[in-house]
């Protein structure tokens, strides 16, 4: 049963639901040890390290893992996390209302234009639906030049590139507002 659920109009059926260990794990495998989702970490790990990993975030309670789906068929996975007990934390101040984001798209069985974007404004609309929700915050590495591109077309602002356990990273952050701003500027061109 999804926790939410979006159509994108030329795109198809976007939703979110819970990770699930026994079924995800070997699909998210296929993903993280692709050569295209190096920012991720995981190029060399088994499935059990994966497992390990996710087990992990399960069992923190400030970190959940979201498998996402197009018409029913695993596309992404978002995590979201609370960043005042994440080491990006360690790195600013966070705020009341701070959520953290990390997004990875499944490599494409055949290019669907606007996919990715589509992807980003489902994860985005279901963590603004928490009213609690004043901003979202990304930390990607600085090399990732790709996920920087969108996270500035969906409202992102660039903060300061900040050294993480595994990575320089630029932190950046996107409010409600940024957000809304950036959609509408989205569907005008």
């Amino acid at each position: 049963m999804p926790t939410f659920r979006r159509f994108a109009a030329g795109i198809g059926t976007l939703s979110l639901r819970p990770f699930d260990l026994d079924q995800d794990v070997p699909t998210l495998h296929s993903w993280v040890t692709q050569p295209y989702a190096q920012y991720w970490g995981l190029l060399t790990a088994t499935i059990d390290d994966v497992r390990t990993e996710y087990e992990r975030i399960e069992r923190t309670g400030y970190h959940q893992a979201f498998l996402g789906t197009h018409d029913g068929r695993p596309a992404f996975l978002m995590e979201r996390y609370q960043p005042e007990h994440d080491p990006v934390g360690g790195v600013y101040q966070p705020a009341v209302g701070d959520i953290g984001m990390h997004v990875l798209v499944a490599p494409p069985e055949r290019r669907v234009p606007g996919f990715t974007g589509a992807v980003f404004e489902t994860i985005l609309d279901y963590l603004f639906s928490d009213p609690l929700v004043d901003r979202v915050v990304v930390e990607p590495d600085v090399r990732n030049t790709k996920i920087q591109e969108l996270n500035q077309r969906m409202g992102f602002r660039k903060h300061s590139i900040v050294t993480l356990p595994d990575k320089q990273a630029w932190l950046s952050f996107c409010t409600r507002e940024q957000y809304a701003d950036a959609t509408r500027m989205n569907e005008a061109g």
